[in-house]
């Protein structure tokens, strides 16, 4: 045992003076050797390698690890050094082949670690860098694995690296591409594309079949990473769109300062988490759930003034509430410019919120994840709300009949002023959730005001039904045509389609019923 430790050493300090050479062909010998020695302190002087921080001496023929505190140690022997450094220390250049070759020496230096986690990444490193001298370390690391997942990446590895090895035989090629395939994604196509074209027809033949299958499995969760996109960017659209669809639906007024309450939602959020950052930054997990009741007061408020101050005089002139929501718009632009400044604002992501979930090829970030789950309970709360409350039973009288509500002692200004001020509310409900995909802007709701009032057209005015089935659409359509058309033509393209849409369906995919709707 003890030989074998002292020739292990010696092969570590043998390859040492070779970093001293300040040549790039003898440092990577040197990595190699390091890597094939086994010695404990192998692993630390190739991270300082990588990280730029291994010095040496020409004169003395000596190499030193500096810490990330500064100091420097002996690399042979790990000690720190005691007294001045010599006079001519350098540090060992490397270049992208070099760094390759550490990434792989690292991976087989840590294929046997106790941690599976990084066991996986090492196993993953050495596939994509599939550097020859790793093999046995990777072969030896198979037989003695237990856990299914990294074992099948480590066979993953071992595939790739046989593929780079030339005196691999023609037989043991096709089976490593076999394996390589089931692997499935870029890093497994770009690896078989990269094949040299010289290799046995039969091969090549497997190679190219094995590409063509990668392909078609990766357009296949394209297609999938696709709808996942757009039902993503549809439970923004419902969130942005669906107060809008309840005042554009009871009151029939186009409210073009609607983007704004998403703003004030928002900015909402920001003085929520900025608070807790000065007071109490033990709380940042909660910032949202804080930040959600008070959004909606915010907001709400505000629609409530803007109706009651405004929009209550307008009723029945459509251009004037429109250019009136419009100015409202701006002077809520400029105030919150005027508060907080031009410039985007940060927002802050809770740590359940961060992060991304990979399923097989779709990758599902936490934070839209958790927006679509947020959408869904804001619509199901607001069906409750219009079904089981008597608030809700006089919005859908003033909706369906203003005039016979009025006469069954409805007081509709009241319910116009709780609608909007309702509408408003769950737009700063939204401006909440989007503040963590969006910058957080004076120009943020401008951004969604447009789409939302397709979606509302699209859907059916006055609909929740029409306004969830409608976001979803539009958001599904508008990920898949972005691929062909590009962002902005894409967005052209689905206005002109909705347009179309329109023309054949003025009110919509649901029409509400009603006497006063369908004079």
């Amino acid at each position: 045992m003890a030989a074998g430790g002292l020739a292990h050493a010696g092969s570590y300090e043998d390859a040492l003076p070779a970093f001293t050479e300040d040549s790039l062909s003898d440092t990577g010998e040197a990595i190699t050797k390091v890597a094939a020695s086994g010695s404990p302190l192998a692993a630390s002087l190739l991270e300082a390698l990588s990280d730029a921080r291994l010095i040496y001496s020409a004169a003395e023929k000596r190499v030193f690890i500096k810490t990330r505190s500064g100091a420097l140690t002996d690399a042979a022997t790990g000690r720190e050094i005691s007294g001045s450094p010599p006079a001519d220390i350098d540090t060992v250049r490397v270049n992208n082949r070099l760094r390759i070759a550490i990434e792989a020496a690292l991976g087989s230096l840590t294929l046997m670690a106790p941690d599976p986690k990084r066991r996986l990444d090492a196993a993953q490193a050495v596939f994509k860098s599939h550097q020859e001298n790793v093999l046995p370390a990777l072969e030896k690391a198979l037989e003695a694995e237990t856990d299914p997942r990294v074992r099948r990446v480590l066979s993953e590895a071992r595939a790739a690296v046989l593929l780079a090895k030339q005196d691999t035989s023609a037989a043991a090629k096709i089976v490593a591409i076999q394996v390589v395939r089931d692997r499935g994604d870029l890093d497994a196509l770009a690896l078989l594309e990269g094949l040299p074209a010289d290799l046995p027809p039969d091969v090549l033949a497997a190679a190219n079949a094995a590409s063509a299958n990668i392909k078609n499995t990766l357009a296949a969760w394209d297609g999938v990473q696709n709808a996942w996109y757009g039902l993503s960017l549809g439970s923004v659209l419902l969130l942005a769109a669906i107060g809008l669809a309840i005042t554009f639906g009871v009151m029939g007024v186009i409210n073009m300062a609607h983007g704004e309450m998403v703003m004030l939602g928002a900015y909402t959020t920001f003085v929520v988490q900025e608070a807790i950052r000065a007071m109490a930054p033990g709380l940042f997990d909660y910032s949202l759930m804080i930040a959600l009741p008070l959004a909606f007061l915010v907001a709400g408020l505000v629609g409530v003034v803007i109706e009651r101050g405004v929009i209550q005089f307008l009723y029945g002139r459509p251009l004037e509430t429109l250019l009136a929501t419009w100015g409202i718009s701006l002077i809520l632009q400029q105030t919150v410019r005027t508060a907080f400044g031009p410039s985007n604002r940060e927002v802050g992501t809770p740590s359940f919120m961060s992060g991304v979930v990979d399923l097989g090829g779709l990758a599902i970030t936490l934070n839209r994840l958790w927006i679509i789950v947020f959408a869904g309970v804001v619509f199901a709360a607001l069906l409750g709300v219009l079904r089981y409350t008597t608030l809700g039973l006089h919005m859908r009288a003033v909706t369906q009949n203003r005039s016979m509500a009025s006469s069954m002692a409805i007081n509709t200004g009241r319910i116009d002023a709780l609608t909007f001020g309702l509408g408003s509310g769950i737009a700063g409900l939204a401006g909440v959730a989007l503040s963590q995909i969006d910058n957080v802007s004076p120009n943020l709701g401008q951004s969604y005001i447009i789409d939302s009032f397709l979606v509302v057209v699209f859907g059916g005015v006055g609909n929740l039904l029409g306004t969830l089935v409608g976001a979803l659409t539009l958001g599904v359509a508008n990920k898949f045509l972005e691929p062909f058309a590009g962002a902005v033509l894409g967005k052209i393209a689905l206005l002109v389609l909705v347009i179309l849409f329109i023309q054949k369906r003025p009110r919509g995919l649901f029409a509400l019923k009603g006497r006063a709707v369908e004079a």
